[in-house]
C-alpha cells in the first residue's frame, strides 16, 4: 500500500464525505481469485489502496468501520469499531487473509449484509463485479443504505493485445482456452462482447440508482475516486 498517496487522498475528499454523513462505514471486500488479475499491479491490490484510504479517513473522523470479505460466500465478518487498533486489525485481516474459495457470489455477500446491517450506513462494494445477477439483493440494501460501487478493472480484461497463440484462463474455474490473438476478427469479437456486457451491467445499476466509481489498474486509485468525492460534493450543494 502507498501510504504517502493514501494519507495525501484521504484528507480532502474522503474525510469531508464521512463527515457530513456521520455513518457507520462498511468495506465490503472481493476477495475471489479473478481480483488476483492484473497487467502491473493486480486489482485485488489496488483495492487495498482504496480500502486503506477508506478506513483511515474513518479513524481521523472517529468514526466506526467494519470489513466484510466474501468470494461465492461470507469468507469473513468484522463489526463495526473505531479507533487506531480497531483500523490495524482490518487492514490485516484484509491484506493477508486467505481466501478457502475462489469463486464468486456477490448475492451471498448482499444477502448477509442485508440481514446484519441494522443502522443506516455507507457501504463501499470493492470488486471488479464479474458475478452475475445480484441486483435485487443490491437493491434491498440500497433502499436502506449507501451504497457505492467501487468496480475495479484491468485494460487487458477488455483489449487483448497482438501476442500469438495464447491460452486465456478463467482464475475462478481453471478452466484454459486456446485463442489466436494475432486474428484481428477475434480480438475485435472479444472487444464487443467485453463492452457489450460491461454496458448492460453499468444500465442494470443506473436503474437502481446506486453510484459506481470506476477504476482502472493503469491509472492512480485516488483519481477516480477524487472525482467521485467532487460529484457527490457537488450533488449535495445542489
Amino acid at each position: 500500500i502507498d501510504w504517502n498517496v493514501t494519507a495525501r487522498f484521504n484528507a480532502p475528499f474522503v474525510k469531508e464525505f464521512i463527515e457530513e454523513r456521520d455513518l457507520t462505514l462498511f468495506i465490503v471486500f472481493d476477495v475471489s481469485s479473478s481480483n488476483e488479475f492484473g497487467f502491473k499491479r493486480s486489482k485485488k491490490e489496488i483495492g487495498y489502496d482504496i480500502a486503506a484510504s477508506l478506513m483511515f479517513a474513518a479513524l481521523r473522523n472517529n468514526d466506526r468501520v467494519g470489513l466484510c470479505l466474501f468470494t461465492s460466500e461470507v469468507e469473513l465478518f468484522i463489526p463495526p469499531g473505531k479507533g487506531k487498533k480497531h483500523t490495524l486489525k482490518l487492514l490485516r485481516e484484509l491484506i493477508y487473509y486467505e481466501p478457502k474459495n475462489k469463486n464468486t457470489d456477490i448475492r451471498t455477500a448482499l444477502s448477509y449484509l442485508n440481514k446484519i446491517i441494522k443502522k443506516r450506513s455507507i457501504v463501499f462494494i470493492i470488486s471488479d463485479f464479474l458475478s452475475p445477477d445480484f441486483e435485487r439483493p443490491l437493491k434491498q440494501l440500497k433502499n436502506k443504505h449507501d451504497v457505492i460501487l467501487v468496480e475495479i478493472a484491468d485494460m487487458r480484461e477488455a483489449h487483448i493485445p497482438d501476442i500469438g497463440y495464447a491460452f486465456l484462463e478463467d482464475q475462478e474455474t481453471g478452466e484454459q482456452m486456446l485463442v489466436d490473438t494475432s486474428d484481428l476478427g477475434f480480438r475485435e469479437r472479444y472487444t464487443a462482447l467485453v463492452k457489450a456486457k460491461r454496458d448492460a451491467f453499468l444500465a442494470r445499476m443506473k436503474r437502481i440508482g446506486v453510484d459506481i466509481i470506476q477504476v482502472n489498474t493503469s491509472e492512480p486509485f485516488y483519481k477516480p475516486l477524487q472525482r467521485f468525492f467532487k460529484m457527490r460534493e457537488r450533488r449535495v450543494r445542489g
